[in-house]
């Protein structure tokens, strides 16, 4: 589903229906949140600045964009808030400072974990949404790991470059074997 240009101005991507990434700017415009119905906001950032909308969740998951950060720890937490906001039929805004890294591997998990997707199916959901995504190789490395353990295997495998270690999704897509 194609979102409106007002929206994607806003710094926000809607991924599904009831899951949305975006950055911090748009996660504090209260009528974006409003408008598009958003009923919980899961921060992945330092700050915890609240926005002033009492009829909003707000879950605060205090990291910072760093390939040492445990993300990991977080993963199922977020993954099934975002299912039980889902099951009640609410929308979820997922965000970090930029919406690039903290937040999109926040919804990588929780595409694999509760729409079982494999870790490629989900970067290639959530990238054809929000384009500019691209977790940090220490939360790539978390959500290989992740997938290992909800699959038994990972579709991903970090490889070597001139800037370090990549997921080859990364290299591929250089390649023009996955589309952008």
């Amino acid at each position: 589903m194609e979102m409106p240009c007002r929206s994607r101005l806003a710094g926000l991507g809607q991924i599904t229906e009831y899951l949305y990434i975006g950055n911090g700017r748009a996660a504090k415009d209260s009528s974006v949140i409003a408008r598009l119905n958003i009923s919980c906001i899961i921060n992945a950032t330092q700050d915890n600045g609240k926005p002033s909308l009492p009829s909003v969740e707000y879950v605060w998951v205090p990291v910072t964009d760093s390939p040492e950060t445990p993300l990991e720890e977080h993963f199922d937490t977020v993954a099934d808030k975002i299912q039980d906001v889902r099951n009640h039929c609410g929308r979820v805004l997922v965000h970090c400072c930029a919406g690039v890294s903290r937040s999109a591997s926040l919804c990588l998990a929780f595409l694999m974990k509760h729409c079982g997707m494999s870790l490629t199916e989900a970067h290639e959901l959530v990238k054809s949404r929000r384009p500019i995504i691209r977790p940090n190789s220490g939360f790539w490395k978390q959500l290989i790991d992740y997938e290992v353990k909800l699959r038994g295997t990972s579709s991903v495998v970090m490889v070597s470059s001139p800037v370090g270690l990549i997921p080859d999704l990364y290299e591929k897509e250089t390649r023009g074997l996955i589309p952008l």
